[in-house]
């Protein structure tokens, strides 16, 4: 198993080419389950969940091919199972969003019950009541959803009692071959969504309102083929935004959207940053400062994510003055808190919110990462720590960062990746 060795770097320097989104390739890539036509997507970022989502359409029977790393070539047409085996699920909670298309597409579907990160509930009710409403038949039995539907899906309105993005990427897609109108109320606002809806319609598919918590689709009979590239990663830029201001540095990142960025912005500017923005890339400067202390409270987008939520923990460890933030999404997402404090960090947790003491001294020391977002504050934290830092089970980072000591490496961070 591979771990990251880090080592107190200088300032991090230069610019930082951004990948194309996880979050955002994930659901793109199942859109090939919708049609006969074959489908292009560029802009796909290396990573471990990407090969499980190639793994999984290839033990469906569908061709994919990767012409070059970060383009994926994908031909459903040959398409000879509509199970999703244990095997591979388990590893991915993604891998749920084959539900909607193969049951729009081919009338039932079979898919194991998902795995992933260890943060909370995260429910699949809110996937399964929709597609009924829908009218397919569901029935959860030995570990496995077992979805049918006779004739084609009907359109309907859905209104979801929590916002899900997963919940609304798999009505989205199962509703583009619905007979009827679909209304998905109370739909998460994410880009991701906007990214999915935007391909869709490239398909063919009839959607207005995505990035609004109310998104209308018109079923249509039959969706083409796509030719698509995938949104850039705003959490693969905030993480590094965090990195360089947390070391007092100056970088730029390319290929971005910042506009997908507000609020990350907005708090890295109180923490004292000095960001300037262009249509694709985004510079922030520190301009040798020490960071200041922020107050953050994640919610859906467009508030701030709980996905960068981990990062400015580690960011307000090392800043001036006390700084809190507070986790409205998930339960149970401050397993990199332990480790933090392990390297000297003053934090208190105090119901669902951190509340870290500034101006924490870090050591470096052995850590483990639990989650993927934790992975990325225990590297942020690696880069400013006295001495060596070693971050162990880096499965979960390779799940959501495309070679990110390369890329901290360019910058200056002194970090290698070993085998144990």
């Amino acid at each position: 198993m591979d771990k990251l060795v880090i080592k107190k770097s200088p300032a991090l320097q230069g610019t930082v080419r951004i990948s194309g989104a996880k979050n955002a390739a994930l659901p793109l890539l199942m859109t090939s389950l919708l049609t006969d036509s074959p489908c292009r997507y560029t802009n796909v970022p290396r990573l471990r969940d990407i090969n499980t989502t190639t793994s999984l359409l290839r033990e469906l029977g569908v061709e994919v091919a990767q012409p070059s790393p970060n383009d994926v070539l994908i031909d459903a047409s040959t398409l000879e199972s509509v199970t999703a085996s244990y095997d591979l699920v388990r590893t991915m909670r993604a891998s749920i969003l084959v539900l909607g298309p193969l049951l729009a597409k081919q009338g039932k579907a079979n898919v194991s019950l998902p795995g992933g990160c260890a943060i909370g509930a995260r429910p699949v009710n809110l996937h399964l009541t929709g597609l009924e409403k829908m009218g397919a038949i569901i029935e959860v039995e030995e570990g496995y959803i077992r979805a049918e539907v006779k004739g084609r899906l009907k359109g309907a309105r859905i209104f979801m009692d929590m916002v899900s993005v997963g919940a609304t990427e798999n009505l989205l897609m199962a509703a583009a071959l619905a007979d009827g109108t679909t209304v998905l109320e109370n739909a998460a606002r994410e880009p991701e969504i906007v990214d999915l809806a935007n391909c869709l319609i490239q398909m063919g598919a009839k959607i207005s309102g995505a990035g609004s918590d109310k998104i209308t689709v018109e079923g249509v009979e039959t969706l083409n083929g796509c030719d698509y590239a995938v949104l850039p990663d705003r959490i693969e830029t905030g993480t590094f935004l965090v990195a360089a201001a947390a070391t007092g540095g100056k970088i730029r990142c390319t290929h971005a959207a910042p506009e997908t960025l507000d609020a990350v912005i907005d708090k890295l500017e109180q923490a004292g940053a000095d960001i300037t923005i262009g249509d694709d890339w985004i510079e922030l400067d520190m301009k040798g400062q020490k960071p200041k202390a922020v107050r953050v409270k994640t919610a859906p987008h467009p508030a701030f994510p709980t996905d960068m939520q981990a990062q400015f923990v580690t960011l307000n460890c090392v800043a001036e003055g006390t700084g809190v933030i507070t986790e409205t999404i998930f339960e149970n997402r401050f397993m990199h808190v332990p480790e933090l404090q392990r390297m000297g960090a003053e934090i208190a947790l105090e119901a669902n919110s951190a509340v870290s003491k500034g101006s924490s001294k870090l050591k470096g020391a052995p850590v483990m990462a639990t989650d993927l977002r934790a992975s990325a504050s225990l590297v942020i934290a690696g880069l400013i720590a006295e001495g060596e830092t070693h971050v162990n089970r880096i499965y979960h980072l390779d799940r959501g960062y495309e070679a990110i000591e390369e890329k901290l490496g360019a910058l200056g961070a002194n970090i290698e990746r070993v085998k144990e």
